[in-house]
This record gives structure tokens, C-alpha cells and sequence, in this order.
């Protein structure tokens, strides 16, 4: 666990990830002006004058209608050549097809070792983004503009970049991480409710894994953070950045300790995939999952009851399911046995074991996961 200075921060503005020759810095604040001159002055820092490199902005056509007209002025204002790219919204555009139409689009604007990408857009254009840039001459700069509330507490954080292939998700790809994230909270006002409630998910998640603090917090401003309070979206957003942060920057490339942000995911990745991808978004299903896996967790005797019900009254206060959807269970367990983080064989799960603390699990008998999901669909 780590400490929560979610009332007093000296720079809520910013968040450091510190990798070395591959740190850089995370911008948050609502106003588009102070985003942008905060990352110009460091890119002219660390890269040198910006003049005449050329950008590619890749987004979808959903966020091109709302902020491609702002985010492009503000590349060319310093002198950039902007080039737009724009493909369909959804998961399917995190593809290999997508990304050659993307490498071609990028050939055909001469881009250059030196020239830039930037992504523009939620998770799908983050991952898609990230890929291309990762592998286009062997790597690229890029920049994250994450315009979902997901993107900006998850994906958006910790260098994964990858496209789906039709036998698996998230397969094809690579640990890449960005010249710098923009995250303007501002635009959180806009989305709609399910897609606010989907990033709630993940945000709600850091606090269970990893700061009891943060949790509690969540609990006492949850009537502010439904209304959209936009100081206190901000902290909420800074928070989950620096817990997930600082779990990156420990471990880099999921070797260890970044399997903790794995909790709920077992299950619901599960849940995704035996309904029908489209079906759930990702916060709806990792918050079944959470719920699930908490329900693992008390059968194992490692938590109460109680806790299960503050976790679910925290997700439903947050617009999100909690109870499993009448799916085979036979059929989740095939799932989960799927999985990629699963280690010789077995289902790896990521269990609390107290408020703010959980643990990897890889010996998880079959009769309690079974009887977990039961417990799940009939009591969430």
C-alpha cells in the first residue's frame, strides 16, 4: 500500500513516471492552453525545437468531430506539419490491417525517425497509436491525448501498446512508452454515462489494490464525482495516475508486481468473451469481475463479507453491473483457462486480502471458482 495525498498535492498538474532514459511526464488540467504549453516546453527540452517535424494525429471519427480541429491547431502553431489520419471507432480498427493502413498513411507523408505520432482518442486509439508508432522504423516518438476517462486512468498509463488478432486480444504488441500523456478533464463532461462509468471501473480498481486512503476518498465525494465535479475529477484522475504509476515504474514489463492491476480482469475478460465482444464494455466487465473475484476471495477466507458489499455498493453508486449475466459458468472457466496471464496451466487471479492490498493466486481450486460465480449471480 502507499500513501494517499489525494487532499494535499503540490502539483496536480502533473505526475512523473520515472523509467529512466525512457521518463516522461503526465499533464492533467482542463484547459487545452496550459496542456499544450507544459508538453511543447518539454519536447523543445528533450527533443530540441519542434519547427518543421512533421506529426501524425491518428484518432477515430467520433473524437476527429470534437477535438482534432483544437489539438492540430496547437501542433501547427509551433510550427509542425500536421497530417490526420482517421479510422473507424470501435475495437475493430485494433488491428494489423488497420495498422498497415496506418504505416502506409505515414510512408506517403514522409514521415521520419525524427517526426512524431499522436494518439487521439480513447483505448482502441491509444493501443493502435502506440503499435504503430512502436514499430514504424523500428520506433517512433509519440503522444498520448487520451479522451476517455479509461484511457486516461489506464491505458493511457504504462507504455502497452498492441492490436488484437481474431484468436486473441491484445496479443500483437509491445511495451512502448510515450514522449509525454496529455490529459484534459475537461472533455470528461461530454462523454456519455456509460462510457464515464466504464472508466470508473478502473479508477475505482487502483484504490482497491492499492491505497485503502484513495478508496475511502472515492466513498466520501462519490455524489461529486457523478455530477462531474471537474477539481474533483482531476484529483480523482491524478490519483489513479500515480498509483498505477507507481506500480509501472516497479515493474516495467509485468514480471511481478504489475499483475496486481490484473484484479477483476481474470473474470472478466472472460465475461467479454462468452458474451460476445460489444456486448460490455471493459469497465462493465472488470467491475462483474472484481465483484466475482472478491467472492473467490471470501470463499479462500482471506476477506469478509462486508468488504464485498463495499466494493459492489461503490461500482453500483458508480452506474457499473455487479452481478454475473446468466452465462454458463462451465463456459467462463473455459475462458479464464485461456488466458494469457495464466502460468503452466493454471488460472492466475489476483485476489484482496485487505482494503487497499491484494495478492496474486495461482492455485485457486475449480469448486470455489464455480461456487464464486454462483455466489456472484445470485447475491453480486
Amino acid at each position: 500500500m502507499i500513501n494517499s495525498p489525494i487532499v494535499e498535492v503540490a502539483d496536480l498538474n502533473r505526475v512523473w513516471v520515472e523509467l529512466d532514459s525512457r521518463s516522461y511526464p503526465i499533464y492533467i488540467h482542463k484547459d487545452w492552453n496550459i496542456l499544450f504549453q507544459e508538453a511543447f516546453d518539454y519536447l523543445d527540452r528533450k527533443k530540441g525545437s519542434l519547427k518543421g517535424k512533421k506529426i501524425m494525429v491518428i484518432t477515430d471519427r467520433n473524437v476527429h468531430s470534437l477535438y482534432h480541429n483544437t489539438v492540430v491547431k496547437y501542433f501547427r502553431e509551433v510550427g509542425m506539419e500536421a497530417i490526420t489520419a482517421v479510422v473507424e471507432p470501435g475495437e475493430s480498427s485494433k488491428s494489423l490491417t488497420e495498422a498497415e493502413k496506418l504505416y502506409t498513411a505515414a510512408l506517403k507523408a514522409n514521415l521520419e525517425r525524427s517526426s512524431f505520432i499522436a494518439a487521439l482518442g480513447g483505448g482502441v486509439i491509444g493501443d493502435l497509436a502506440g503499435f504503430v508508432a512502436s514499430t514504424y522504423m523500428r520506433g517512433i516518438p509519440f503522444i498520448q491525448i487520451p479522451t476517455s476517462l479509461l484511457a486516461q486512468v489506464d491505458s493511457s498509463v504504462g507504455g502497452k501498446v498492441a492490436v488484437n488478432h481474431s484468436l486473441a486480444k491484445n496479443i500483437i504488441g509491445a511495451f512502448y512508452q510515450p514522449e509525454c500523456v496529455l490529459m484534459n478533464t475537461a472533455v470528461l463532461a461530454a462523454l456519455p454515462d456509460r462510457e464515464m462509468a466504464t472508466g470508473m471501473a478502473e479508477l475505482i480498481k487502483h484504490g482497491i489494490i492499492r491505497d485503502e486512503a484513495f478508496l475511502s476518498w472515492l466513498e466520501s465525494n462519490k455524489e461529486a464525482l457523478a455530477e462531474r465535479d471537474p477539481d474533483m475529477l482531476a484529483r480523482a484522475v491524478h490519483r489513479s495516475c500515480e498509483i498505477k504509476t507507481d506500480v509501472v515504474v516497479r515493474d516495467e514489463r509485468e514480471q511481478g508486481l504489475r499483475a496486481i492491476l490484473n484484479f477483476g480482469h481474470t473474470i472478466g475478460h472472460a465475461i467479454e468473451a462468452a458474451a460476445g465482444y460489444g456486448i460490455y464494455t471493459h469497465g462493465e466487465a472488470v467491475s462483474m469481475g472484481m465483484v466475482a473475484e472478491a467472492h473467490i476471495a471470501r470463499l479462500l477466507g482471506l476477506i469478509s463479507a462486508s468488504y464485498i458489499e463495499r466494493i459492489s455498493g461503490l461500482l453500483a453508486d458508480a452506474g457499473l453491473p455487479t452481478t454475473l449475466p446468466e452465462l454458463d459458468a462451465g463456459l467462463l472457466l473455459e475462458w479464464m483457462k485461456h488466458d494469457k496471464k495464466n502460468v503452466s496451466g493454471q488460472i492466475v487471479f489476483v485476489l484482496p486480502t485487505a482494503p487497499g492490498r491484494v495478492e496474486v493466486f495461482r492455485n485457486v481450486k475449480e469448486e470455489v471458482i464455480l461456487k464464486a460465480l454462483e455466489a456472484a449471480l445470485v447475491r453480486g
